[in-house]
């Protein structure tokens, strides 16, 4: 059946996606949607580096290893918005759409509770879905059958991370991760010689927590180069994930269902919804000037509830390379000497496995730190702008390639706040 489905799905993203949706992929239809997690302007510039990303200065906190964050000196607040662009084709009916979607993909402030003890607290969605797919075909008996699939919702997350300096080399860290949201999705199928419509529906309630502990290590040179360790886990999924599968009849009397029998129906309890993540970084900079880095994320694969069958996730690891470049931030004569520039690559090996083909995707990114006209390295309050071109998918299988170039835009305020003013 899932392979039929994704089949029809071709069909989808030329009809009822909605524009405005957060995952507007025909990849995204499929289990818990398209996962958008951790997908900051900076570090998504850099191709995704974060774990051994340890920023310079003082006005930036990094969710993804909550133990780079040594350096926070200022109150930090960010509000960042995202804008897809993705271009889809297929050898099926020789499909060739575009389609767009934005969303708020950031919200968070962090601060420094002590000169060793930091803190942040945000939001963002985790994954998500929306999708509508009508088909129609003529049987031999010369009957038509119409199948509706379709699906929609959110699943979010908030997070709170705390870091530690337990030296000037060696940091810890913790984020608790709290996910919630609802995701649905139906089939329908109708003849023209029945009266009724049988629905085949998943519902899926997720209240669910898990932690990442995350470590650095940091060993600075005299000639003001460093060396920067990084990794993370992600474990211990808790919580409720409810799915709750139903096989009935009915038919429409307006948006109403009427005549609404059950058939068959089935629920289900689990914790496995989010998998568990281990990443590991090794990058090399020079203070203030210059950072590298190469980064290795592994998930492990799950299953979860599609249309009351088990729908499996495979294993999956990306690989990513950037850094960033900055030619002199004490240089109020040049406003670009004082723009910071960020570069990256990344190869991502999906987790999913579609008509016996990996949908892998690839891509190249940069961007660029915008500070504020009157912005200095005490308070390095600016814009974040950042772009990621790549592709994902195939075309082998009668499968789906997809081109895509995003856009994301973000504003970071910085400034000192919740310390008290001394006057002489």
């Amino acid at each position: 059946m899932i392979k039929r489905i994704f089949l029809l799905t071709f069909i989808a993203v030329g009809l009822s996606l909605q524009a405005q949706s957060i995952g507007n992929s025909p990849y995204a239809n499929f289990g818990i949607g398209e996962v958008k997690y951790d997908n900051s302007v900076e570090t998504s510039a850099m191709g995704g580096i974060n774990t051994a990303y340890i920023w310079d200065f003082n006005n930036s906190f990094n969710f993804k290893n909550p133990a780079a964050n040594q350096n926070l000196e200022l109150t930090s607040i960010k509000v960042q918005v995202n804008n897809e662009n993705q271009f889809f084709k297929s050898d099926f009916n020789n499909l060739n759409v575009t389609k767009h979607s934005s969303y708020l993909s950031n919200l968070s402030i962090a601060f420094p509770l002590s000169k060793k003890l930091k803190f942040g607290f945000g939001y963002q969605p985790y994954s998500s879905k929306r999708y509508e797919i009508l088909t129609t075909k003529i049987l031999a008996d010369s009957t038509l059958k119409a199948n509706r699939f379709a699906g929609e919702g959110t699943l979010n997350t908030i997070q709170a991370a705390f870091g530690y300096q337990i030296n000037k080399d060696f940091a810890l860290g913790v984020r608790s991760n709290f996910y919630f949201g609802k995701l649905s999705d139906i089939e329908e199928i109708t003849y023209t010689s029945a009266d009724l419509i049988n629905g085949f529906d998943t519902s899926t309630k997720i209240k669910s927590f898990n932690f990442t502990l995350g470590s650095t290590y940091q060993k600075r040179f005299k000639n003001e180069r460093k060396l920067t360790l990084g990794a993370t886990y992600t474990f211990g999924t808790t919580g409720n994930l409810e799915t709750q599968y139903i096989n009935s009849t009915y038919y429409y009397y307006g948006e109403s269902k009427a005549n609404y029998t059950i058939l068959d129906q089935s629920s289900s309890k689990d914790k496995n919804l989010i998998p568990k993540e281990f990443s590991i970084g090794l990058g090399y900079g020079h203070e203030t000037k210059w950072f590298a880095s190469a980064q290795l994320d592994y998930k492990k694969g799950t299953t979860t509830n599609f249309l009351g069958k088990p729908f499996v996730y495979q294993d999956s690891y990306r690989i990513s390379a950037g850094g960033w470049y900055l030619p002199n931030y004490n240089d109020f004569r040049s406003y670009l000497n004082r723009v910071v520039y960020r570069y990256g690559v990344f190869y991502e090996k999906g987790s999913l496995n579609i008509n016996n083909k990996n949908i892998n995707q690839y891509g190249v990114t940069a961007g660029v730190t915008l500070p504020f006209e009157k912005s200095n390295a005490v308070r390095m309050s600016g814009v974040e702008l950042g772009i990621e071109l790549g592709r994902k998918g195939t075309l082998s299988n009668n499968l789906i390639l997809q081109n895509f170039f995003n856009v994301k835009i973000g504003i970071n305020f910085a400034d000192k706040w919740f310390q008290k003013t001394v006057y002489q």
